[in-house]
């Protein structure tokens, strides 16, 4: 294998975009432009990136400027997602620095005329003998345009503090969201929802809404339909005229009883695989089962729940479209849109704006096709979207139902021998950029329509989807795994935050505690007799240290424990929750340790994990997406309830360190926490409950069934 050829396969971002030159640019301003294909969604990455950047150039952090993403500049590096942007955008930054700088120290020695192991670097400058030169004074896009020629550039002090780059617009209430964004002589839109999702438009009467204060057009195409005006105050007044305007036939009961869903996802239609399994060993076989436990789990649908619904600007001029979006994969929107706009891609840029934060398939890529159907009708316009709170938490993507069955086999000690693991759930991505079709919402009401298409979930081996974290994290002798992928979709599913690890995990985590209970173990041992691996056992020891696990709680407090490795290759974390079991659950203490190799950026890390903590405990105690037969009937903050600021608990995060290579930590604690909280439950309480969220009803009913 070339030296390029294993560059391309250890740093897979480098395969797809090998030019130097595509990464970085020195300006002679006296600074360096940055660019990488994943996007700032508040997870700090392009901090953490600046800091890679800035070490391997031995230059000060405020020189490197990040560059938003965009279809025009950066590279393609897919989708923001999956906890990879330091793994593969890092990894990629690193060497790419590590190549400029010795590219840029050659032409340095050159211009000064002196050998290059005379040359020593500092703030941006070359310096020998008394002489020195500069990146700015060389800087030349020639010198990188050229392909990355190895792998192996070493890590340096990347983990050093930095300032968060995104955070003092955001704190001081700057304008920095792609909400703030405003632009001469710009429209404001809407799109008018059908009442069901199945629901056809039959006639529409505009001429009521176009005689509305400000009203520019009200635009048609088959079941699409959407109004611009001058103000956004007007464009709502105008929208509420158009829905009195519009008659639309619906078709009754198109959705799962509610109250049964976990029959209805065992009782629909699969595509059923095998996704891992192992069968032991002769030198194994020597223990027999004495005998088998079993427990069943679910999750319900959930939604995003963004505090900020779903924006996007778009401009149409001389046959070209640009759109400011908050998407997290804008090469892949760009491919839609030019699917569902039958434009050519090279007619298109898409550019990156932050959003208010959202890890997963939100609406921002469906609002970004709103603005751009909306901008077509007024050439040299821009024209701004915004979805409403209703728009946002009944019709964007949700993440799947899940219903989970698991079964040990264990030997007379207790100990497992073999483990059974069964999913059954749509799939968990329909992210753009995937499909012949487009995957955005308003082309599937186009005059002809676009094919709706089932959600898919990615390969094992890619992070998975329905099956991410279902294999096991423990040493069995033996497993098998089989997901389910249901092929009906009435209700509209895609990725979000963790994605299958959340179910798997909240089931699995709670299994390991229900069979330390049959074999009279302490959970704690239990969990360390089933693992080998030194950084399992590191993280799960040092949180029961950090924890205080065995100091006394007060009457009415449980405490319970979780551990998981993220998608089986990713960062390590273990979990110990203290809560409080009064009319009401209430997570009183979260203390997480995290394995994440090398922290590019500790306080970006601490952050990532307070954040995935916190939203799992909302996930666990208080969310489910709530639908009829025939629509999703959550429209606001009382029917779709979320974790509220005074509720949120003491987290203590310990990072651990480590020289090993650095993993993503956006996702890890997701699935921990919420297991964790769980088997804290049952440890205060004395029941278990196997189906999320964790309600006082459940409990109420778990109680009568003893």
């Amino acid at each position: 294998m070339s030296s390029q050829e294993s560059t391309r396969a250890y740093l897979p971002s480098l395969e797809a975009n090998p030019r130097l030159g595509d990464w970085l640019r020195f300006r002679r301003e006296g600074f360096v432009e940055m660019y990488s294909g994943k996007v700032e969604i508040g997870q700090g990455v392009l901090t953490a990136l600046t800091q890679i950047v800035a070490s391997g150039l031995e230059i000060p952090f405020d020189r490197v400027h990040a560059i938003a993403a965009s279809t025009e500049r950066s590279p393609d590096e897919g989708v923001t997602s999956g906890s990879l942007s330091i793994q593969h955008s890092g990894a990629a930054l690193r060497q790419v620095s590590y190549e400029a700088k010795s590219i840029y120290l050659l032409a340095a020695a050159q211009h000064l005329k002196v050998p290059v192991d005379a040359v020593t670097i500092q703030d941006g400058c070359f310096r020998a003998a008394k002489q020195q030169v500069s990146y700015w004074e060389l800087a030349d896009d020639e010198l990188l345009n050229r392909t990355v020629a190895g792998a192996g550039a070493p890590f340096t002090n990347e983990g050093t503090f930095a300032e968060r780059i995104d955070l003092p617009d955001k704190i001081f209430g700057l304008p920095r969201f792609i909400h703030d964004l405003a632009m001469p002589g710009m429209l404001h839109g809407r799109i008018l929802r059908p009442p069901t999702a199945s629901a056809t438009l039959e006639s529409c009467d505009d001429q009521k809404v176009l005689a509305c204060d400000g009203v520019v057009a009200v635009l048609r195409d088959g079941g699409l339909i959407g109004v611009l005006t001058v103000t956004e105050r007007q464009v709502d007044l105008a929208l509420t005229v158009l829905r009195r305007c519009a008659i639309w036939r619906s078709v009754d009961e198109t959705l799962p009883d509610e109250d049964q869903l976990d029959d209805w996802l065992r009782s629909r239609s699969i595509d059923s695989k095998v996704v891992s399994t192992r069968a032991p060993n002769e030198s194994e076989n020597s223990r027999s089962p004495v005998r088998t436990l079993k427990a069943s789990f679910s999750k319900p649908f959930l939604a995003h729940a963004s505090i900020a619904p779903s924006c996007a600007l778009s401009l149409f001029q001389e046959d070209k479209l640009e759109v400011w979006t908050h998407s997290q994969s804008i090469y892949n929107l760009r491919k839609d849109l030019s699917l569902a706009l039958r434009m050519t891609a090279d007619s298109i840029v898409v550019r990156h704006v932050e959003g208010a934060g959202c890890y997963g398939h939100n609406p921002a890529d469906d609002v970004a096709f709103d603005a751009a159907w909306l901008a077509r009708s007024v050439p040299g316009r821009v024209v701004r979207v915004r979805w409403t709170r209703a728009d946002e938490l009944t019709w964007a993507p949700f993440s799947p139902a899940m219903a989970i069955d698991l079964e040990a086999d264990v030997d007379e000690h207790g100990s497992v021998l073999e483990w059974r693991h069964t999913v059954w759930s749509n799939g968990h991505s329909t992210r753009p950029g995937r499909s012949d079709s487009p995957a955005l919402l308003g082309s599937w009401y186009l005059d002809p329509p676009f094919e709706r298409q089932a959600a898919i979930n990615v390969a094992l081996s890619a992070g998975g989807g329905a099956d991410r974290n279902a294999v096991p994290s423990y040493d069995f002798r033996a497993w098998n795994v089989i997901n389910n992928r249901l092929l009906d979709m009435p209700i509209r599913t895609s990725a979000m935050r963790a994605l299958g690890a959340l179910g798997n995990i909240f089931a699995v985590e709670q299994f390991m505690e229900e069979l330390a209970e049959a074999a009279g173990a302490d959970p704690v041992e239990y969990r360390l007799r089933h693992t080998t691996d030194v950084r399992a056992r590191g993280v799960i020891l040092e949180a029961i240290e950090r924890s205080e696990w065995n100091h006394d709680l007060p009457e009415g407090w449980g405490r319970g424990v979780a551990f998981a490795r993220y998608k089986n290759t990713g960062a390590y974390c273990a979990a110990v929750a203290e809560i409080e079991a009064l009319e009401n659950i209430k997570v009183r203490r979260l203390t997480l340790v995290v394995d994440v190799g090398i922290a590019i950026s500790g306080d970006g890390v601490v952050n990532q994990i307070e954040g995935g903590a916190i939203q799992a405990a909302s996930w666990v105690l208080k969310e489910a997406l709530r639908f009829d037969r025939q629509r999703v009937t959550n429209e606001d903050w009382e029917s779709y309830p979320i974790l509220k600021f005074t509720e949120v608990p003491s987290i203590d995060v310990h990072i651990v360190s480590s020289t090993a290579s650095s993993l993503g930590a956006g996702e890890c604690s997701v699935g921990p926490t919420a297991a964790a909280i769980a088997n804290a439950v049952s440890n205060a309480l004395g029941v278990r409950i196997r189906r999320m969220p964790i309600t006082p009803d459940r409990i109420v009913a778990a109680f009568d069934q003893i």
